[in-house]
């Protein structure tokens, strides 16, 4: 089952972010307490994976917001994972592990393609403590002129194959109500693009555009996999043409006071590729909200100026849908030119209010043989990030 701390219930956007750094701040940055007599053991900010001064492997960086890791931003410790592979006597090819200590780092971070087999540990084991958050939007200014755009906006960029992530939150706190003359209000907090890529009980918190599971180019079938995740925001908040799976998670709905009718957003917004034969497969996972009943859709399919052939695929399968979730029709267009139904959308054994099946054929469903074709093991072949 997943953790039950992956899942509590959010304060607003920075409430959420900030009670995790709270946490963070409780056991990295205050005074450490006198230890009783005769207890010599030192504090272990980075827990049961070890200290500069005792590193798992030769390839292990340690991150620490105040000093007590090898550097002080996660960007750094990317950086120095490519250079410095010769000065601690390894070999090249990738395969850097950093564990990051509890702390919010305010900071953007690329992963470029070259920095392959990376893995990032948060060293609590706990995802609320270990944040790393940007408040960039797409519309939001660049120094020297023009604007971000959706991509230039993502608190993290992950180009890398072999990327792998553990216990962590990765987050955009970019508020449409900070910004009312924004137009460009998408803010991603994490873009994916590797293939190989996994996520293990790690959170993805924003609003519009919150997690983009994407691939490097447009002829590339980017495998990747989130496993006890959770996943929060209104508009297209799970979006892009990977081959994605998505096991055990929880995707969470907000509430919108800038309007006051339905629909407020859009789960998914799949942009996969027509050549593509997989997609996005959500399933074991749950689907709630804090916005009124049938007030969001399941999904809509994304197809980009960029890709007029494109084809979304999405299926979501053994998967609870809360009543937020319009059972009517739950599936709607982004462009009238490609309606939905000409998409890959399918449902199979879903449960709760939103999955009820109203009107039938708003509601395709798989048969029982059909959906032996859509599993973890088909749409990741002889990648197995499971256990």
């Amino acid at each position: 089952m997943p953790s039950p701390h992956l899942f509590r219930h959010p304060l607003s956007r920075r409430g959420f972010i900030t009670a995790g750094a709270m946490t963070a701040a409780a056991l990295t940055l205050a005074p450490a307490p006198a230890r009783a007599a005769g207890n010599s053991r030192p504090p272990r900010p980075f827990g049961r994976y070890g200290s500069p001064a005792a590193r798992l492997t030769p390839q292990t960086l340690y991150v620490h917001p105040s000093g007590q890791g090898d550097f002080t931003s996660v960007q750094a410790a990317v950086t120095a994972a490519g250079g410095t592979t010769q000065a601690l006597g390894t070999r090249g090819g990738g395969g850097w592990t950093l564990v990051i200590a509890p702390g919010t780092y305010r900071e953007t971070v690329v992963v470029d393609v070259t920095r392959t087999g990376m893995t990032w540990l948060g060293a609590s084991g706990d995802p609320r403590d270990v944040v790393i958050v940007y408040d960039n939007a797409a519309g939001t200014p660049k120094p020297g002129g023009g604007t971000y755009g959706t991509t230039g906006s993502a608190t993290t960029l992950v180009q890398a194959d072999g990327f792998t992530a553990r216990d962590l939150t990765f987050a955009n706190d970019w508020l449409r109500a900070d910004h009312p003359g924004t137009s460009g209000t998408q803010a991603v907090a994490i873009k994916v693009q590797g293939d190989r890529s996994a996520f293990h009980h790690c959170r993805f918190l924003g609003h519009q555009d919150t997690l983009y599971a994407d691939s490097i180019a447009l002829g590339v079938f980017a495998r990747q996999y989130f496993s006890h995740c959770y996943v929060e925001g209104d508009v297209d908040f799970v979006f892009g043409r990977a081959t994605a799976v998505y096991e055990h998670c929880h995707f969470r709905t907000l509430t919108r006071t800038d309007l006051s009718s339905a629909p407020y957003g859009f789960v998914f917004a799949p942009s996969t590729a027509g050549a593509n034969p997989r997609g996005y497969l959500v399933t074991r996972s749950r689907i709630t909200g804090e916005a009124p009943d049938a007030y969001y859709k399941l999904a809509r399919p994304w197809v980009p100026s960029s890709d007029t052939t494109a084809r979304p695929s999405l299926v979501v399968r053994d998967t609870h849908l809360g009543p937020g979730i319009d059972a009517v029709a739950p599936y709607t267009n982004m462009s009238d030119g490609f309606p939905w139904q000409d998409q890959r959308f399918a449902e199979y054994r879903n449960s709760g209010p939103g999955a009820a099946i109203a009107v039938s054929e708003n509601r395709p469903q798989l048969t029982a043989g059909q959906a032996a074709a859509h599993t973890r093991r088909t749409y990741l072949g002889d990648w197995r990030p499971y256990g």
